[in-house]
Protein backbone atom coordinates (compact mmCIF):
# COMPACT_ATOMS: atom_id res chain seq x y z
CA UNK A 1 0.00 0.00 0.00
CA UNK A 2 1.51 3.36 -1.07
CA UNK A 3 1.50 6.55 0.99
CA UNK A 4 -1.24 8.28 -1.00
CA UNK A 5 -3.70 5.39 -0.61
CA UNK A 6 -2.90 5.18 3.07
CA UNK A 7 -3.68 8.88 3.48
CA UNK A 8 -7.02 8.42 1.68
CA UNK A 9 -7.92 5.57 4.01
CA UNK A 10 -6.90 7.55 7.05
CA UNK A 11 -9.05 10.48 5.98
CA UNK A 12 -11.99 8.09 5.84
CA UNK A 13 -11.61 7.61 9.59
CA UNK A 14 -11.36 11.34 10.13
CA UNK A 15 -7.70 11.57 11.10
CA UNK A 16 -4.21 11.13 9.64
CA UNK A 17 -2.36 7.91 10.52
CA UNK A 18 1.14 6.71 9.66
CA UNK A 19 1.41 3.80 7.21
CA UNK A 20 2.35 1.48 10.06
CA UNK A 21 -0.74 2.51 12.08
CA UNK A 22 -3.05 1.93 9.11
CA UNK A 23 -1.65 -1.53 8.51
CA UNK A 24 -2.36 -2.40 12.16
CA UNK A 25 -5.94 -1.11 11.85
CA UNK A 26 -6.56 -3.14 8.70
CA UNK A 27 -5.21 -6.23 10.40
CA UNK A 28 -7.58 -5.75 13.35
CA UNK A 29 -10.56 -5.27 11.01
CA UNK A 30 -9.64 -8.45 9.12
CA UNK A 31 -9.41 -10.43 12.38
CA UNK A 32 -12.77 -9.06 13.55
CA UNK A 33 -14.46 -10.06 10.29
CA UNK A 34 -12.94 -13.54 10.54
CA UNK A 35 -14.31 -14.15 14.04
CA UNK A 36 -17.71 -12.72 13.02
CA UNK A 37 -17.91 -15.29 10.22
CA UNK A 38 -17.00 -18.09 12.62
CA UNK A 39 -19.62 -16.89 15.15
CA UNK A 40 -22.44 -16.78 12.59
CA UNK A 41 -21.47 -20.17 11.22
CA UNK A 42 -21.93 -21.67 14.69
CA UNK A 43 -25.65 -20.88 14.45
CA UNK A 44 -26.15 -22.76 11.18
CA UNK A 45 -27.80 -25.71 12.95
CA UNK A 46 -30.52 -23.51 14.44
CA UNK A 47 -32.47 -23.01 11.22
CA UNK A 48 -32.68 -19.87 9.13
CA UNK A 49 -35.62 -18.08 7.59
CA UNK A 50 -35.09 -15.58 4.76
CA UNK A 51 -37.77 -13.05 3.97
CA UNK A 52 -37.40 -9.90 1.88
CA UNK A 53 -33.63 -9.84 2.39
CA UNK A 54 -34.16 -10.19 6.15
CA UNK A 55 -32.19 -13.11 7.59
CA UNK A 56 -33.74 -14.46 10.78
CA UNK A 57 -31.91 -16.99 12.96
CA UNK A 58 -34.04 -19.30 15.10
CA UNK A 59 -32.80 -19.81 18.64
CA UNK A 60 -32.77 -23.27 20.26
CA UNK A 61 -36.17 -22.49 21.88
CA UNK A 62 -37.59 -21.77 18.40
CA UNK A 63 -38.23 -18.09 19.07
CA UNK A 64 -38.54 -15.88 16.02
CA UNK A 65 -37.37 -12.31 16.47
CA UNK A 66 -38.25 -9.89 13.70
CA UNK A 67 -38.01 -6.13 13.89
CA UNK A 68 -40.39 -5.99 10.94
CA UNK A 69 -43.14 -8.04 12.60
CA UNK A 70 -44.91 -11.07 11.13
CA UNK A 71 -45.28 -11.26 7.35
CA UNK A 72 -48.73 -10.25 6.14
CA UNK A 73 -48.48 -11.86 2.70
CA UNK A 74 -47.78 -15.45 3.84
CA UNK A 75 -50.37 -17.46 5.75
CA UNK A 76 -50.88 -20.61 7.82
CA UNK A 77 -54.17 -22.52 7.79
CA UNK A 78 -55.10 -25.03 10.51
CA UNK A 79 -57.98 -27.50 11.04
CA UNK A 80 -61.12 -26.51 12.96
CA UNK A 81 -60.35 -26.22 16.67
CA UNK A 82 -62.46 -28.48 18.91
CA UNK A 83 -63.21 -29.70 22.45
CA UNK A 84 -63.69 -27.56 25.58
CA UNK A 85 -63.09 -23.81 25.81
CA UNK A 86 -59.64 -23.98 27.33
CA UNK A 87 -58.49 -26.87 25.17
CA UNK A 88 -59.50 -24.65 22.25
CA UNK A 89 -57.57 -21.70 23.68
CA UNK A 90 -54.45 -23.84 24.00
CA UNK A 91 -54.94 -25.20 20.46
CA UNK A 92 -55.38 -21.66 19.12
CA UNK A 93 -52.25 -20.42 20.92
CA UNK A 94 -50.26 -23.40 19.60
CA UNK A 95 -51.42 -22.61 16.07
CA UNK A 96 -50.39 -18.96 16.57
CA UNK A 97 -46.93 -19.95 17.79
CA UNK A 98 -46.52 -22.37 14.89
CA UNK A 99 -47.38 -19.54 12.49
CA UNK A 100 -44.90 -17.30 14.34
CA UNK A 101 -42.13 -19.84 13.84
CA UNK A 102 -42.92 -19.95 10.13
CA UNK A 103 -43.09 -16.13 10.05
CA UNK A 104 -46.64 -16.33 8.73
CA UNK A 105 -50.01 -14.83 9.56
CA UNK A 106 -52.49 -17.34 11.00
CA UNK A 107 -55.72 -17.46 9.03
CA UNK A 108 -58.57 -16.98 11.50
CA UNK A 109 -59.64 -20.52 12.48
CA UNK A 110 -63.10 -21.79 13.35
CA UNK A 111 -63.80 -22.67 16.97
CA UNK A 112 -66.42 -25.22 18.05
CA UNK A 113 -69.58 -24.26 19.89
CA UNK A 114 -70.23 -27.75 21.25
CA UNK A 115 -68.28 -30.54 22.88
CA UNK A 116 -69.07 -32.97 20.04
CA UNK A 117 -66.00 -33.64 17.98
CA UNK A 118 -66.46 -37.11 16.51
CA UNK A 119 -69.55 -36.18 14.53
CA UNK A 120 -68.59 -33.42 12.09
CA UNK A 121 -72.18 -32.20 11.68
CA UNK A 122 -72.43 -31.59 15.45
CA UNK A 123 -69.34 -29.42 15.77
CA UNK A 124 -71.29 -26.15 15.49
CA UNK A 125 -68.42 -24.06 14.11
CA UNK A 126 -68.11 -20.54 15.50
CA UNK A 127 -65.86 -17.92 13.97
CA UNK A 128 -63.06 -16.69 16.21
CA UNK A 129 -64.33 -13.11 16.03
CA UNK A 130 -67.72 -14.15 17.43
CA UNK A 131 -65.99 -14.99 20.71
CA UNK A 132 -62.85 -12.83 20.83
CA UNK A 133 -62.10 -9.36 19.51
CA UNK A 134 -60.17 -9.71 16.25
CA UNK A 135 -58.73 -6.19 15.98
CA UNK A 136 -57.92 -6.10 19.68
CA UNK A 137 -56.04 -9.36 19.38
CA UNK A 138 -53.80 -8.06 16.60
CA UNK A 139 -53.24 -4.81 18.47
CA UNK A 140 -52.20 -6.49 21.73
CA UNK A 141 -50.09 -9.15 19.99
CA UNK A 142 -48.54 -6.75 17.50
CA UNK A 143 -45.11 -7.98 16.24
CA UNK A 144 -45.51 -11.24 18.20
CA UNK A 145 -48.21 -13.15 16.32
CA UNK A 146 -50.71 -12.03 13.70
CA UNK A 147 -54.21 -13.13 12.78
CA UNK A 148 -55.62 -12.69 9.26
CA UNK A 149 -58.88 -13.16 7.39
CA UNK A 150 -59.45 -15.32 4.34
CA UNK A 151 -60.36 -12.15 2.49
CA UNK A 152 -56.67 -11.17 2.82
CA UNK A 153 -55.68 -13.98 0.45
CA UNK A 154 -54.70 -13.29 -3.14
CA UNK A 155 -54.05 -15.68 -6.02
CA UNK A 156 -50.27 -15.60 -5.86
CA UNK A 157 -48.54 -18.92 -5.32
CA UNK A 158 -51.34 -21.25 -4.19
CA UNK A 159 -51.55 -23.57 -1.21
CA UNK A 160 -49.18 -26.22 0.13
CA UNK A 161 -50.79 -29.07 2.09
CA UNK A 162 -48.62 -30.06 5.04
CA UNK A 163 -49.61 -33.23 6.87
CA UNK A 164 -48.22 -33.80 10.33
CA UNK A 165 -47.10 -37.32 11.21
CA UNK A 166 -48.69 -39.41 13.94
CA UNK A 167 -47.91 -42.32 16.19
CA UNK A 168 -44.94 -43.00 18.43
CA UNK A 169 -42.45 -42.66 15.61
CA UNK A 170 -43.51 -39.07 15.04
CA UNK A 171 -41.33 -37.56 17.75
CA UNK A 172 -41.00 -33.99 18.96
CA UNK A 173 -37.70 -33.75 17.09
CA UNK A 174 -39.18 -34.96 13.78
CA UNK A 175 -42.10 -32.55 14.16
CA UNK A 176 -39.76 -29.64 14.81
CA UNK A 177 -37.58 -30.54 11.83
CA UNK A 178 -40.67 -30.63 9.57
CA UNK A 179 -41.59 -27.12 10.70
CA UNK A 180 -38.06 -25.86 10.11
CA UNK A 181 -38.04 -27.28 6.59
CA UNK A 182 -41.40 -25.64 5.93
CA UNK A 183 -40.03 -22.25 6.97
CA UNK A 184 -37.60 -22.06 4.09
CA UNK A 185 -36.96 -23.30 0.58
CA UNK A 186 -39.66 -24.26 -1.95
CA UNK A 187 -42.43 -24.68 0.65
CA UNK A 188 -42.00 -21.14 1.96
CA UNK A 189 -42.73 -19.77 -1.51
CA UNK A 190 -46.39 -20.79 -1.25
CA UNK A 191 -48.77 -18.11 -0.09
CA UNK A 192 -50.61 -20.56 2.19
CA UNK A 193 -49.33 -23.56 4.12
CA UNK A 194 -52.34 -25.64 5.17
CA UNK A 195 -51.73 -28.11 8.01
CA UNK A 196 -54.08 -31.06 7.68
CA UNK A 197 -54.99 -33.73 10.20
CA UNK A 198 -55.10 -33.46 13.95
CA UNK A 199 -56.58 -30.72 16.09
CA UNK A 200 -53.72 -28.33 17.08
CA UNK A 201 -54.24 -29.26 20.74
CA UNK A 202 -52.72 -32.65 19.86
CA UNK A 203 -49.67 -31.22 18.07
CA UNK A 204 -46.25 -31.54 19.65
CA UNK A 205 -45.40 -28.59 21.87
CA UNK A 206 -42.23 -26.58 21.19
CA UNK A 207 -42.89 -23.34 23.08
CA UNK A 208 -42.41 -22.12 26.68
CA UNK A 209 -45.27 -21.20 28.99
CA UNK A 210 -44.47 -17.50 28.76
CA UNK A 211 -45.08 -17.55 24.98
CA UNK A 212 -48.49 -19.14 25.48
CA UNK A 213 -49.23 -16.59 28.20
CA UNK A 214 -48.41 -13.80 25.77
CA UNK A 215 -51.01 -15.11 23.31
CA UNK A 216 -53.63 -15.67 26.03
CA UNK A 217 -53.24 -12.05 27.14
CA UNK A 218 -54.36 -10.94 23.67
CA UNK A 219 -57.64 -12.88 23.86
CA UNK A 220 -60.32 -10.37 24.85
CA UNK A 221 -63.96 -11.42 24.81
CA UNK A 222 -66.33 -9.57 22.50
CA UNK A 223 -68.49 -7.03 24.30
CA UNK A 224 -71.65 -9.13 24.09
CA UNK A 225 -70.09 -12.01 26.07
CA UNK A 226 -68.18 -9.74 28.46
CA UNK A 227 -71.44 -7.98 29.37
CA UNK A 228 -73.06 -11.33 30.16
CA UNK A 229 -70.21 -12.08 32.55
CA UNK A 230 -70.64 -8.59 34.06
CA UNK A 231 -74.27 -9.43 34.87
CA UNK A 232 -73.29 -12.61 36.71
CA UNK A 233 -70.47 -10.97 38.68
CA UNK A 234 -72.72 -8.00 39.57
CA UNK A 235 -75.40 -10.39 40.88
CA UNK A 236 -72.84 -12.24 43.03
CA UNK A 237 -71.45 -9.03 44.52
CA UNK A 238 -74.94 -7.59 45.07
CA UNK A 239 -75.91 -10.63 47.12
CA UNK A 240 -72.56 -10.40 48.90
CA UNK A 241 -73.23 -6.78 49.90
CA UNK A 242 -76.62 -7.74 51.33
CA UNK A 243 -75.03 -10.58 53.25
CA UNK A 244 -72.29 -8.34 54.64
CA UNK A 245 -74.80 -5.68 55.65
CA UNK A 246 -76.46 -8.22 57.95
CA UNK A 247 -73.20 -9.10 59.68
CA UNK A 248 -70.69 -7.25 61.78
CA UNK A 249 -69.17 -5.79 58.63
CA UNK A 250 -72.17 -3.49 58.22
CA UNK A 251 -72.46 -2.78 61.94
CA UNK A 252 -68.84 -1.67 62.11
CA UNK A 253 -69.28 0.68 59.18
CA UNK A 254 -67.04 -1.27 56.78
CA UNK A 255 -67.21 -0.40 53.12
CA UNK A 256 -69.81 -2.40 51.22
CA UNK A 257 -68.84 -1.10 47.79
CA UNK A 258 -66.74 -4.16 47.09
CA UNK A 259 -68.10 -7.51 48.26
CA UNK A 260 -65.41 -10.17 47.74
CA UNK A 261 -66.38 -13.63 46.56
CA UNK A 262 -64.79 -17.04 46.23
CA UNK A 263 -65.13 -18.99 42.97
CA UNK A 264 -64.71 -22.77 42.98
CA UNK A 265 -64.35 -24.84 39.83
CA UNK A 266 -66.00 -27.92 41.32
CA UNK A 267 -65.25 -31.07 39.33
CA UNK A 268 -67.35 -33.81 40.90
CA UNK A 269 -69.61 -34.85 38.01
CA UNK A 270 -69.75 -38.57 37.24
CA UNK A 271 -67.81 -38.53 33.93
CA UNK A 272 -64.99 -36.50 35.54
CA UNK A 273 -64.77 -38.85 38.53
CA UNK A 274 -64.51 -41.86 36.21
CA UNK A 275 -61.81 -40.13 34.17
CA UNK A 276 -59.76 -38.94 37.15
CA UNK A 277 -59.87 -42.36 38.85
CA UNK A 278 -58.44 -43.94 35.70
CA UNK A 279 -55.87 -41.16 35.51
CA UNK A 280 -54.81 -41.81 39.09
CA UNK A 281 -54.34 -45.50 38.30
CA UNK A 282 -52.28 -44.84 35.15
CA UNK A 283 -50.11 -42.11 36.65
CA UNK A 284 -49.91 -43.66 40.12
CA UNK A 285 -50.84 -40.31 41.63
CA UNK A 286 -53.50 -40.21 44.33
CA UNK A 287 -54.10 -36.43 44.44
CA UNK A 288 -56.27 -35.90 41.37
CA UNK A 289 -59.85 -36.68 42.39
CA UNK A 290 -61.64 -34.88 45.21
CA UNK A 291 -65.05 -35.62 46.69
CA UNK A 292 -67.63 -32.93 47.47
CA UNK A 293 -66.96 -33.35 51.19
CA UNK A 294 -63.20 -33.02 50.71
CA UNK A 295 -63.59 -29.83 48.67
CA UNK A 296 -65.98 -28.29 51.18
CA UNK A 297 -63.69 -29.08 54.10
CA UNK A 298 -60.52 -27.78 52.49
CA UNK A 299 -62.11 -24.55 51.24
CA UNK A 300 -63.46 -23.95 54.75
CA UNK A 301 -59.91 -24.25 56.09
CA UNK A 302 -58.33 -21.58 53.87
CA UNK A 303 -56.21 -19.44 56.16
CA UNK A 304 -57.26 -15.78 56.10
CA UNK A 305 -60.57 -16.34 54.32
CA UNK A 306 -63.30 -14.01 55.59
CA UNK A 307 -65.66 -15.66 58.03
CA UNK A 308 -68.60 -14.62 55.88
CA UNK A 309 -68.18 -15.04 52.15
CA UNK A 310 -70.18 -15.70 49.00
CA UNK A 311 -69.02 -18.86 47.21
CA UNK A 312 -69.78 -19.22 43.50
CA UNK A 313 -69.74 -22.85 42.34
CA UNK A 314 -68.80 -23.31 38.70
CA UNK A 315 -70.30 -26.75 38.12
CA UNK A 316 -71.53 -28.85 35.22
CA UNK A 317 -75.21 -28.45 34.33
CA UNK A 318 -75.77 -32.06 35.42
CA UNK A 319 -75.18 -30.93 39.02
CA UNK A 320 -77.59 -27.99 39.05
CA UNK A 321 -80.37 -30.18 40.44
CA UNK A 322 -78.10 -31.80 43.02
CA UNK A 323 -78.90 -29.94 46.24
CA UNK A 324 -76.09 -31.74 48.09
CA UNK A 325 -73.48 -29.44 46.53
CA UNK A 326 -75.10 -26.54 48.42
CA UNK A 327 -75.27 -28.29 51.78
CA UNK A 328 -72.76 -28.85 54.59
CA UNK A 329 -70.49 -25.88 53.87
CA UNK A 330 -68.60 -24.41 56.81
CA UNK A 331 -70.50 -21.71 58.67
CA UNK A 332 -70.14 -18.32 57.03
CA UNK A 333 -69.58 -19.72 53.52
CA UNK A 334 -72.75 -19.16 51.49
CA UNK A 335 -72.71 -21.22 48.25
CA UNK A 336 -74.49 -20.32 45.01
CA UNK A 337 -74.48 -21.94 41.58
CA UNK A 338 -75.99 -20.32 38.49
CA UNK A 339 -79.48 -21.74 39.12
CA UNK A 340 -79.73 -20.62 42.75
CA UNK A 341 -78.18 -17.31 41.75
CA UNK A 342 -80.99 -16.83 39.22
CA UNK A 343 -78.67 -16.33 36.23
CA UNK A 344 -79.08 -19.70 34.51
CA UNK A 345 -81.21 -17.97 31.88
CA UNK A 346 -78.15 -15.94 30.83
CA UNK A 347 -76.23 -19.13 30.15
CA UNK A 348 -79.04 -21.00 28.39
CA UNK A 349 -79.16 -18.40 25.61
CA UNK A 350 -75.72 -19.44 24.40
CA UNK A 351 -73.95 -22.56 23.08
CA UNK A 352 -71.60 -24.51 25.31
CA UNK A 353 -68.47 -22.59 24.29
CA UNK A 354 -69.97 -19.21 25.25
CA UNK A 355 -71.32 -20.59 28.53
CA UNK A 356 -67.80 -21.75 29.40
CA UNK A 357 -66.38 -18.35 28.45
CA UNK A 358 -68.80 -16.63 30.83
CA UNK A 359 -67.95 -19.00 33.69
CA UNK A 360 -64.25 -18.53 32.96
CA UNK A 361 -64.62 -14.76 33.35
CA UNK A 362 -66.61 -15.12 36.57
CA UNK A 363 -63.94 -17.39 38.08
CA UNK A 364 -61.05 -15.29 36.78
CA UNK A 365 -62.43 -12.11 38.37
CA UNK A 366 -63.04 -13.74 41.77
CA UNK A 367 -61.14 -12.42 44.78
CA UNK A 368 -60.19 -16.02 45.63
CA UNK A 369 -60.18 -18.93 43.19
CA UNK A 370 -60.09 -22.63 44.03
CA UNK A 371 -59.79 -25.32 41.37
CA UNK A 372 -58.38 -28.69 40.43
CA UNK A 373 -54.76 -28.64 39.26
CA UNK A 374 -55.45 -31.42 36.73
CA UNK A 375 -58.18 -29.40 35.02
CA UNK A 376 -57.29 -27.30 31.98
CA UNK A 377 -60.08 -24.84 32.88
CA UNK A 378 -58.66 -24.30 36.38
CA UNK A 379 -55.06 -24.23 35.15
CA UNK A 380 -55.57 -21.46 32.60
CA UNK A 381 -57.46 -19.35 35.13
CA UNK A 382 -54.53 -19.68 37.54
CA UNK A 383 -52.12 -18.82 34.71
CA UNK A 384 -54.00 -15.58 34.08
CA UNK A 385 -54.16 -14.73 37.79
CA UNK A 386 -50.46 -15.52 38.18
CA UNK A 387 -49.66 -12.98 35.47
CA UNK A 388 -51.60 -10.31 37.37
CA UNK A 389 -49.65 -11.05 40.54
CA UNK A 390 -46.32 -11.00 38.67
CA UNK A 391 -47.15 -7.55 37.28
CA UNK A 392 -47.32 -6.41 40.91
CA UNK A 393 -43.74 -7.58 41.38
CA UNK A 394 -44.58 -10.81 43.23
CA UNK A 395 -43.13 -14.06 41.87
CA UNK A 396 -44.12 -16.43 44.69
CA UNK A 397 -47.01 -16.61 47.14
CA UNK A 398 -45.15 -18.89 49.55
CA UNK A 399 -45.46 -17.54 53.09
CA UNK A 400 -47.21 -14.31 52.09
CA UNK A 401 -50.73 -13.10 51.40
CA UNK A 402 -51.24 -11.92 47.83
CA UNK A 403 -54.09 -10.32 45.98
CA UNK A 404 -56.05 -12.73 43.76
CA UNK A 405 -54.86 -15.89 45.58
CA UNK A 406 -55.49 -19.24 43.92
CA UNK A 407 -55.63 -22.72 45.44
CA UNK A 408 -55.79 -26.36 44.32
CA UNK A 409 -58.33 -28.28 46.38
CA UNK A 410 -57.02 -31.68 45.21
CA UNK A 411 -53.74 -31.13 47.10
CA UNK A 412 -53.68 -30.56 50.88
CA UNK A 413 -51.98 -27.40 52.07
CA UNK A 414 -51.65 -25.35 55.24
CA UNK A 415 -54.04 -26.22 58.08
CA UNK A 416 -55.60 -28.98 55.94
CA UNK A 417 -56.75 -26.35 53.49
CA UNK A 418 -56.08 -26.41 49.74
CA UNK A 419 -52.54 -25.92 48.40
CA UNK A 420 -51.59 -22.39 47.30
CA UNK A 421 -51.19 -22.31 43.54
CA UNK A 422 -49.19 -20.17 41.12
CA UNK A 423 -48.17 -21.14 37.60
CA UNK A 424 -44.48 -21.77 37.00
CA UNK A 425 -43.88 -19.28 34.18
CA UNK A 426 -40.37 -20.63 33.53
CA UNK A 427 -41.56 -24.03 32.28
CA UNK A 428 -40.16 -24.88 28.85
CA UNK A 429 -43.52 -26.02 27.47
CA UNK A 430 -47.20 -26.11 28.33
CA UNK A 431 -47.25 -29.76 29.39
CA UNK A 432 -47.18 -28.70 33.04
CA UNK A 433 -50.56 -27.01 32.76
CA UNK A 434 -52.19 -29.07 30.01
CA UNK A 435 -55.08 -31.44 30.51
CA UNK A 436 -54.06 -34.31 32.75
CA UNK A 437 -50.91 -32.65 34.12
CA UNK A 438 -50.07 -31.15 37.47
CA UNK A 439 -48.33 -27.85 38.17
CA UNK A 440 -48.28 -26.50 41.68
CA UNK A 441 -45.88 -23.76 42.63
CA UNK A 442 -46.81 -21.54 45.57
Amino acid sequence: MDLSSTRKLSRLFGCFFTPLTCKCCLALVTIALFFRAIFLHSFSGYGVIKSNNLRLILSPSVHLESHEGIRGDKFLEVPQIVWGLNNQKIAFARACLTARMLNRTLLMPSLSGSLFYKEIDLLHPISFDQVFQYERFNSLCNRFVRLGRYSDLGNQTGKYDLRKGSGRKWTVERDLEQLKQSSRGPIDKYQVISIAGKNPFLWHDHWPVKDYARVFECLVLVDEIAKEADKVVSKIRRIGRKLRSKTNFGAEGSSLSHAPYVAIHMRVEIDWMIHCKKLEQRSRISQICSSKQEIMERVGNIVGLESTAIVYLAVADSLLNDSSILDSWKGGLVPFEKKKLGVDGIYKKHPYLIQSAIDYEVCSRADTFVGNSFSTFSSLIVLERTQRVIRMGITSSCGIDVRWPSYAYNIPGESNGPQKWMTNMSDSNLKAISYGSNAISC
